[in-house]
């Protein structure tokens, strides 16, 4: 008896997108499966088609042309916390708990809000509100409230761009330790060669407009793994060299 063959979490076939008939194609031809609980990077140079892509993916946004299918529903989480400033870091994951598609009680919604803060080491700042929390730990808030969605696709758009490097680094492995213990389905965006090497299973570059994907690096799973890594610095300096290529080529 042969096991039945997995159904991606993600398969996109074709897909191209225009904002309008004459104007130019962002994206052209995307095709990309991503299996259940891969984490994938999607690495290009700002304006390459990386977060209209992601928005796609998110039901967002429309493919002008192609199929784009996705297991179940999406979460997304973006740069910017978008936390309400009058709830504490509880409650706004309360909220996306009460809004879900199947909605808690709330004496359960609030059990399970602590869970998922503990669950991103924020458990001791549950009734703070955002001013009162660093932009790490606002975007902690965040990834709890993404994952109260309990969706097994979480995509991500550049969720740690605006953050120091001490403060994203941190963050990578909380990612992680969250990504390992969750199993979700992980695209992550970023214009962060580093970052992409840091974090991904699979690394993706686009060129830049028309965004087409044109090269994937397979990443080994040994493991967790540090920014400052021989492993991480070989990737990076091999997938800048191609990355540096597209955006002369671009530019010619």
């Amino acid at each position: 008896m042969t096991d039945a063959p997995t159904v991606p979490a993600i398969h996109l076939s074709g897909v191209s997108k225009r904002y309008g008939a004459a104007s130019p194609a962002v994206l052209d031809g995307i095709d990309l499966t991503v299996a259940p609980g891969e984490f994938v990077c999607l690495l290009g140079a700002s304006g390459c088609g990386k977060s209209t892509l992601l928005g796609i993916i998110a039901g967002l946004d429309s493919a002008s042309a192609g199929t784009v299918e996705v297991d179940g529903r999406a979460a997304m989480m973006f740069q910017e916390a978008s936390l309400l400033p009058w709830l504490s870091a509880r409650r706004n994951v309360e909220l996306a708990l009460r809004f879900g598609g199947s909605p808690l009680p709330r004496a359960s919604r609030r059990a399970r809000a602590l869970e998922l803060l503990d669950l991103v080491n924020l458990a001791d700042a549950a009734e703070k509100r955002p001013h009162e929390l660093s932009g790490g730990m606002r975007q902690r808030v965040a990834l709890a409230r993404a994952l109260a969605q309990d969706r097994e696709v979480l995509l991500m758009d550049e969720p740690f761009a605006a953050l120091d490097a001490i403060t994203r680094d941190l963050l990578h492995e909380e990612l992680e330790r969250v990504w390992r213990e969750t199993g979700r389905t992980i695209v992550f965006v970023t214009h962060n060669v580093r970052e992409a090497a840091r974090l991904g299973q699979r690394v993706l570059l686009m060129s830049s407009r028309p965004g087409r994907i044109v090269n994937e690096w397979g990443v080994a799973d040994d493991g967790p793994r540090r920014i400052e890594s021989p492993q991480v610095s070989a990737l990076s300096v091999e997938i800048t060299e191609q990355l540096r290529r597209e955006i002369r080529r671009n530019a010619a």
